[in-house]
């Protein structure tokens, strides 16, 4: 698998998947696997004391070790490819560390899953990470549910002061309630009931703004007049008409 950084500024930046095949190729050096005790065996050979050479016995034995140490290995193996693939479809969540010590988060939908040198690689995005940085298995549906509940919740709480609202806050007010209505019962499990009460108490508020600037509209005068009554152009004068 070939690594290409990102250059930033003249400086390399390691994007998520990056820092988890680094870390995961820390991790498989670090442990101790078959072709290590294998090693250590032929050292223990090569070096042991001529005078006291190791017994059959304990060769006999050290080999059962080995091989039960390359039984599980391939075991836990094929448990990874095993557990990833069934990933495949499915919506994760991958947290990688950075060399600084930042953690990031990458969302995604598990396209493939890549067995390599032992180790299960999940592809999400065009990107592999390693299974081992895998964080959370969620339903898309859920995902979908809260993600929503997620962004409703941010509008609410960037309005206004209830009683600082006036008519230009009104198209605001109108999407989160029509928001809120077109959810269904799932939906609206995500969103906390002290956020629907605000979202009541800025409806009713713009209720009484809206009620008060059509009293207002209707007690004012018409256009063109100065609040008196008109008076017809032909009076009449002691209720006879003039002489011919």
């Amino acid at each position: 698998m070939a690594l290409v950084a990102p250059v930033e500024d003249g400086k390399i930046v390691e994007t998520a998947s990056q820092n988890s095949l680094k870390n995961t190729s820390k991790t498989s050096n670090s442990e101790m696997d078959k072709d290590a005790f294998l090693q250590l065996l032929v050292a223990q050979m090569k070096y042991q004391d001529p005078l006291e050479p190791t017994s059959n016995t304990e060769y006999i034995s050290q080999y059962a070790q080995f091989s039960q140490v390359e039984q599980m290995q391939n075991m836990a193996g094929s448990m990874d490819l095993q557990r990833a693939s069934s990933l495949v479809g499915e919506e994760v969540y991958i947290k990688t560390t950075t060399s600084a010590g930042e953690t990031k988060y990458v969302q995604g939908k598990v396209d493939y899953v890549v067995y390599e040198n032992g180790k299960a690689y999940l592809s999400i995005n065009e990107e592999l990470y390693s299974l081992e940085d895998l964080d959370t298995v969620a339903d898309a549906e859920y995902l979908a549910a809260y993600n929503k509940a997620t962004e409703f919740v941010t509008k609410v709480n960037k309005l206004p002061n209830v009683n600082g609202i006036d008519l230009t806050d009104a198209s605001d007010i109108d999407e989160l309630e029509e928001a809120y209505n077109s959810m269904n019962d799932y939906e609206k499990s995500f969103v906390a009931n002290d956020v629907v009460k605000r979202l009541d108490k800025y409806i009713e508020r713009l209720k009484e703004i809206r009620q008060a600037a059509e009293e207002a509209e209707e007690n004012q005068p018409e256009e063109g007049t100065d609040g008196t009554e008109e008076v017809d152009d032909t009076e009449e004068t002691g209720g006879t008409e003039d002489a011919v």
